[in-house]
């Protein structure tokens, strides 16, 4: 008899743990990643002083949408992240908004749009906001730049992973890949990818 309710309380307890499992399973959620995809030049600047990307135009040699892993890329997110200043350079540019079909973030607390483009201008926190989007249901988000807003969410530990495209110039002066006053942050490195043309990859994440 013993034996018959030691059994008993061995299945009911391992079935009680196991439906504890699936239920615990069912309700975690995945946060979206946020990820920075970005090119550089060696020298780790993003354009010149006054904000021209000439430079990285002349030497990406290949107009192919699958080169530099860009059409992938664009095709795992859905949404955008990106500081005035880089949203001006588009809106500066003789052709329609590049990103149409996703939802596209532009922080800027002095700043207003003003062609009619899918862009929705944010002047709350940077972090809070960025924290709390991550937390809703969808695909990765693209942190497009520029080198403030960078800094910002890479001192809040918000960057999940970085692909970043080195082009094999030196431009000695220009708008940093991250601003100044950025914290020390120890990365993995995923991936390195060279390409023909020179330019050559980088895939990193935070370091657990």
């Amino acid at each position: 008899m013993d034996l018959r309710r030691n059994i008993l309380i061995l299945y009911t307890n391992r079935a009680v743990h196991e439906w504890k499992h699936a239920d615990f399973q069912i309700n975690i959620q995945v946060m979206r990643k946020l990820k920075l995809y970005i090119a550089a030049s060696l020298d780790g600047f993003i354009a010149t002083p006054d904000g021209s990307v000439t430079w990285l135009e002349e030497a990406a040699s290949s107009k192919d949408p699958n080169a530099y892993g860009y059409q992938s890329f664009l095709d795992s997110i859905d949404t955008t992240i990106m500081g005035y200043n880089t949203y001006k350079f588009m809106e500066d540019l003789d052709a329609p908004f590049p990103y149409p079909d996703k939802k596209n973030f532009v922080f800027s607390s002095s700043h207003q749009k003003a062609k009619a483009n899918p862009a929705i201008f944010v002047a709350t926190d940077l972090v809070e906001f960025t924290r709390d989007l991550k937390k809703e249901n969808g695909q990765d988000i693209w942190l497009i730049g520029g080198g403030k807003i960078n800094a910002k969410l890479l001192n809040a530990g918000l960057i999940d992973e970085f692909i970043i495209t080195y082009v094999p110039i030196v431009l000695g002066s220009g708008i940093p890949l991250f601003a100044e006053n950025t914290t020390m942050t120890s990365l993995v490195r995923k991936l390195l990818i060279p390409f023909d043309d020179g330019l050559f990859q980088v895939i990193l994440e935070k370091k657990a």
